[in-house]
């Protein structure tokens, strides 16, 4: 069973109020007798209008501190319970994502019947320019490119999107999904200019880290102007990550593999100098089922778990710290990721340089033993940080990451030699993309299948 952690921010809307006073019970017979008569009278009118995104979300402003994360990919399958939720989002959450259409599920019978039951009212209708919220579940949908056979769902050759889908909240079950299908800098771009969207997660690119354009442009402007976090997955090889469109901009966070819960090595067949490194096999929702699971292994897992730890440490911060929104709108949050007070009422603000620097000081290196057998690669005593960046990261670092941004218990400082070799990185990812070149690529030209589906590169 795959890990799962988040806050569970919820309360009881009836605490405190088992008994009513006989005033309360004249009330509330008074308001179900208007319920029922509004129901007669609409029942009786036979008029019938396309559903607004106020009638299946209600209309109150008081609800949970939230995070928002923006997988993009192929697809995602909306029917998997994986992502099924009995929460009921806010009408104000959707109109700030700019949800235009509310596609209601059918959530009886086999994957297929379901999709067939839906044809007709939602998947045979939907355009780019749709941003689609299905009640029920964690997902809001969108697919601005265009050009897949279903827009938004994963079609059936397809599953990569579903599985990263998974793995974000496999590290934050609580996570709000803005799902955008696509592999272009304007599907990135899209994630970006969602003033709510805290973190993007990418894991396409270039097969071998081939020195290309790729969706940099992209993922600059969601993180040098809108304050948002990018995660990108380095390739599936042991190419350098630097030079890598994806995982090598200096204001990305490059994630490379290890195989965790065994030697918690390196994966040979992972990306080498990298930011840090993530779990590397996972177990993930199907694509075309609406309960199967699959074992899988690629950065492209790695990557998403990371993005899903970055929501929950934000979420966690969110509530402790009386933060009702999310993003980091330069307009309505100064850039700020958290933008909170504290219990004697003043500022708390948490940028994407402060969460930066906390997920590198809890980053860790193994004990360094080896199991021969394992099929993965030792990490050196020396210089460990070319293999695996600042180090590893799974749930664990949770924890940690919080108590250092909130003061509790502040992480110790990471070597010298560590933070030498993690400089000269940076230093070498800015030179490099300041003098990258700007030829554009046909994005579709670097994909690759892999034993999963499509599996872009795969990373």
């Amino acid at each position: 069973m795959a890990d799962e952690a988040g806050p569970t921010l919820s309360e009881d809307p009836f605490d405190g109020a088992s008994q009513m006073n006989p005033k309360n019970l004249i009330a509330v017979g008074a308001l179900t007798f208007l319920l029922i008569f509004s129901f007669f009278a609409l029942s009786l009118s036979g008029d019938s209008a396309p559903m607004m995104v106020s009638e299946v979300t209600g209309e109150s402003d008081d609800w949970r501190a939230f995070s928002v994360v923006a997988p993009v990919d192929t697809g995602i399958n909306v029917y998997h319970d994986h992502f099924r939720t009995n929460e009921t989002y806010p009408s104000w959450l959707l109109d700030e994502l700019g949800v235009n259409k509310v596609c209601e599920l059918t959530f009886n019978g086999s994957w297929q019947e379901r999709y067939e039951a839906d044809r007709a009212t939602c998947w045979d209708t939907l355009n780019a320019s749709d941003i689609v919220a299905f009640p029920g579940t964690k997902i809001i949908g969108h697919s601005p490119d265009g050009n897949s056979d279903i827009l938004i769902l994963d079609d059936p050759s397809d599953g990569h999107g579903s599985a990263v889908t998974g793995a974000v909240l496999n590290a934050n079950p609580d996570a709000v999904i803005f799902f955008v299908e696509g592999f272009s800098t304007e599907a990135v771009i899209a994630a970006a200019n969602q003033p709510l969207v805290d973190v993007i997660s990418t894991s396409f690119g270039a097969p071998g880290s081939v020195p290309v354009s790729g969706i940099e442009r992209g993922t600059e402007i969601a993180v040098v102007e809108q304050g948002k976090m990018h995660t990108g997955a380095a390739d599936n090889s042991p190419s350098p990550a630097i030079q890598d469109s994806t995982a090598g901009p200096p204001w990305s966070i490059g994630i490379a593999g290890y195989a965790e819960e065994g030697d918690d090595q390196k994966e040979i067949m992972s990306g080498s100098y990298p930011d840090i490194s993530a779990d590397w096999t996972q177990y993930l929702p199907n694509h075309d089922d609406i309960d199967g699971y699959h074992e899988t292994s690629g950065t492209s897992f790695a990557t998403p778990r990371t993005a899903g730890i970055l929501s929950y440490v934000l979420q966690s911060l969110r509530f402790e710290f009386n933060d009702d929104g999310s993003g980091a709108s330069p307009e309505q949050r100064q850039g700020m990721l958290v933008n909170g007070t504290d219990s004697e009422g003043n500022p708390y603000l948490i940028s994407n340089a402060d969460v930066r620097e906390a997920l590198n000081l809890s980053a860790w290196y193994p004990d360094f033993d080896w199991d021969p057998t394992s099929g993965t690669m030792p990490i050196s005593p020396v210089a460990p940080c070319t293999q695996t960046g600042w180090g590893l990261v799974n749930l664990s670092n949770i924890e940690p990451m919080i108590a250092h941004l909130n003061q509790s218990s502040e992480l110790s400082q990471r070597p010298g030699d560590v933070v030498a070799c993690m400089n000269a990185n940076q230093d070498m990812r800015e030179a490099y993309w300041n003098a990258y070149p700007s030829t554009p690529i046909n994005a579709h030209e670097l994909f690759v299948t892999g034993s999963q589906g499509v599996e872009r590169r795969l990373v």
